[in-house]
C-alpha cells in the first residue's frame, strides 16, 4: 500500500483561536479556506473548513459550522482523552521551538507537557478546539527499534491477548 495521509479533521466553535495556534504557535500555515453549504444527513449545513499544512503537504482540517445546533451534532462526539491523540512526527529543535512558543504565550503543564515513552519523547498539548496533539521525536536508535518491533509485533500481541500483560517497553527509556 502507497498512501500519505491527505487530512485529519476536527470541528471547531473558535476557528481564529484555531488559526492563532497552529499559525502562531506551531508553525502550520493556514493553506485553504472553503466556506461551503451543502445537503449532509437530512439537513442543508453551512460551515468553514479550514486547512493548516503540516510541513509535508498533509494537512490538519477544521470545520466550523454557521449553526451551534450543527456543531453540537457533529462533535467533537466523546469526552476529552490523552488516548484519543494525533502525533505528529518532529525533530528535537521543532519540539523544543514548539515548547518555547507554547511557554510563551502561557501554555504550561497541565495543559501542555512531556512524556518519555522510550522509543520516542513526546510534547502532548490540547488545541483550542479541544484536540490533543502530540509532537514527537524518535529515539536516536529508531530504525533499530522499529526492526526488532516488526519481528516481535504479533507475537507480543498474541501473549497480550492471551492474558499476560508484562510490559515489553523498558530498555529505551533516555
Amino acid at each position: 500500500i502507497k498512501s500519505k495521509l491527505h487530512h485529519n479533521a476536527y470541528v471547531t466553535e473558535d476557528m481564529e483561536a484555531v488559526r492563532k495556534f497552529y499559525e502562531e504557535i506551531i508553525g502550520f500555515q493556514l493553506v485553504a479556506t472553503w466556506a461551503e453549504q451543502t445537503e449532509l444527513f437530512g439537513k442543508e449545513r453551512t460551515y468553514m473548513h479550514c486547512f493548516f499544512d503540516i510541513g509535508d503537504g498533509s494537512c490538519l482540517a477544521f470545520f466550523q459550522f454557521a449553526d451551534p445546533e450543527d456543531a453540537k451534532e457533529f462533535g467533537p462526539e466523546l469526552p476529552p482523552s490523552g488516548f484519543r491523540h494525533l502525533a505528529m512526527k518532529v525533530d528535537q529543535e521543532t519540539q523544543d521551538g514548539i515548547r518555547d512558543r507554547l511557554a510563551a504565550a502561557g501554555i504550561t503543564e497541565p495543559q501542555a507537557y512531556i512524556l518519555n515513552h522510550g522509543y520516542c519523547y513526546s510534547l502532548y498539548v490540547s488545541d483550542p478546539s479541544g484536540l490533543l496533539i502530540e509532537f514527537t521525536v524518535d529515539h536516536e536508535d529508531v530504525d533499530s527499534i522499529n526492526a526488532g518491533q516488526r519481528q516481535t509485533a504479533h507475537k507480543d500481541l498474541a501473549r497480550w491477548l492471551a492474558g499476560d500483560h508484562t510490559p515489553n517497553n523498558t530498555q529505551y527509556h533516555r
